[in-house]
């Protein structure tokens, strides 16, 4: 538990409990920065590959004379919404896309497939959030725990297009 700040403006705390929340409230997981394959403009019927670039537990801590305690949150999975009506959730932070794989397969573990354009929406894109959600867990002092889980969540808008084969042969 804290104890109020003294005179000079220092607090102490009395417990690994108090280090512990100390520590949690010094947490600064990062915003998710969204990434996408293909990168700009997203096709109807085309996979969209999904991932976070950012994708690692972040720590603090917080000490007296004498006890210290740590407080780490590790990213467990991601939640995108895709502002076409879905939800898509994905364990990890999802595969980036390389050059030379086929454009047409799917992440092999976290996309989506837009089957209409965003034409019709503000904009003409998509709003897009992905949500990591991180658990949190302390130790030192000799004693550890866990917190509730955290969330930490990114915006974009990806504009979705139609193209549209016209055959002219005649035939």
């Amino acid at each position: 538990m804290w104890t109020p700040a003294d005179d000079t403006g220092t607090t102490s705390l009395d417990s690994p409990e108090s280090l512990a929340h100390a520590a949690y409230d010094r947490l600064q997981p990062p915003t998710p920065v969204i990434v996408a394959s293909p990168p700009g403009d997203q096709l109807v019927n085309l996979p969209t590959w999904l991932w976070i670039d950012q994708w690692k537990p972040v720590s603090a801590s917080a000490s007296t004379p004498g006890a210290s305690v740590a407080a780490t949150a590790t990213p467990t999975s991601v939640t995108w919404t895709t502002g076409d009506g879905s939800t898509v959730t994905c364990v990890g932070p999802g595969t980036p896309y390389t050059v030379g794989i086929d454009p047409m397969s799917t992440s092999p573990d976290c996309g989506h497939v837009y089957r209409r354009s965003s034409a019709s929406m503000p904009g003409q894109t998509f709003p897009v959030t992905a949500t990591v959600h991180w658990t949190v867990t302390w130790s030192g002092a000799g004693q550890d725990g866990t917190f509730p889980d955290m969330t930490t969540t990114g915006s974009a808008g990806f504009r979705v297009a139609e193209s549209q084969a016209l055959n002219t042969s005649g035939g």
